[in-house]
């Protein structure tokens, strides 16, 4: 990259599900040569290669961790799967403060096997945030609800509008709860620039994720975001919703694609990154 692509590039973020096929080192050695200065990291490769080694790598390659992917799953009805959620959240927490960022993004969880009631599944949800709340407001945590698109209700989040997100976030000071907008998933929804002027006005964006709707989806869409400028999604039109509501953080990149994962992945975060530019701030 160009040193005026370098500076384009100060509030880009890769998403590590993006590039997962890297390794924490090779993601590490391969930001340093994009000129990317910000990821967002999950849990299960940061706790494989250890916390306290990643935090070490990430401050050692100039790198700031803008989220952690993820907490949430807090839907169960069991008294001991709840308590078992709650634990991991508060792990979750930890694990952020440790790593150096403030923002944990949040996916809640669908319905428990057997379960038609969302309205209850959505209450669990706020009764789990009052117990988590404080908790990550006294390690410098945020929780970030993400709303997902709709077709993930029924088995990872029954969270699927940002309206849904800020009714349950509102319940608890900004400082605690916020929202992640992620684009990809309420790009279809024509309420959702009004949500994020009220998400705005509360404080409570506290991350922005990107990622194209590409069709045909495959087989279980979990793994169907495509790369940006791919899709239908106008990302110039998000980035300025967030903007008008003031919000000026990081932005982050984050990709499930099967296709992307097959190929080499410092050509991919290349491409991601040059796609930022072309088809977000340019």
């Amino acid at each position: 990259m160009s040193g005026t692509d370098g500076a384009d590039l100060a509030r880009f973020s890769i998403n590590q599900m993006t590039v997962k096929q890297l390794s924490l080192p090779e993601l590490a050695d391969a930001c340093g040569a994009s000129g990317v200065t910000h990821v967002g990291l999950w849990r299960e490769p940061v706790q494989a290669y250890g916390v306290e080694a990643t935090a070490r790598l990430m401050r050692d390659a100039g790198l700031t961790v803008t989220t952690l992917c993820r907490g949430g799953f807090l839907t169960a009805i069991d008294a001991d799967a709840r308590a078992a959620a709650l634990a991991d959240n508060r792990r979750a927490v930890d694990e952020a403060a440790a790593l150096g960022t403030d923002t944990v993004v949040m996916v809640s969880g669908g319905l428990p096997a057997g379960s038609r009631d969302l309205r209850g599944a959505r209450e669990r949800i706020a009764d789990a945030l009052a117990a988590l709340g404080p908790y990550a407001e006294a390690h410098g945590v945020r929780l970030a609800i993400e709303a997902l698109h709709p077709m993930y209700a029924s088995d990872r989040c029954v969270v699927s509008t940002l309206a849904q997100a800020l009714d349950l976030a509102e319940r608890f000071p900004a400082c605690q709860v916020g929202v992640t907008v992620d684009a990809y998933h309420i790009w279809w929804d024509d309420t959702a620039p009004e949500q994020i002027a009220r998400a705005g006005a509360g404080g409570r964006i506290h991350s922005f994720q990107l990622g194209d709707w590409t069709t045909p989806l495959p087989e279980g869409v979990l793994n169907g975001r495509g790369q940006i400028g791919d899709g239908a999604i106008d990302m110039r039109e998000w980035l300025g919703h967030v903007t008008a509501a003031g919000y000026t953080g990081p932005i982050e990149v984050e990709l499930f694609n099967e296709r992307l994962w097959a190929r080499d992945g410092r050509e991919v975060l290349a491409e991601t990154a040059a796609r930022f530019l072309d088809h977000v701030l340019r």
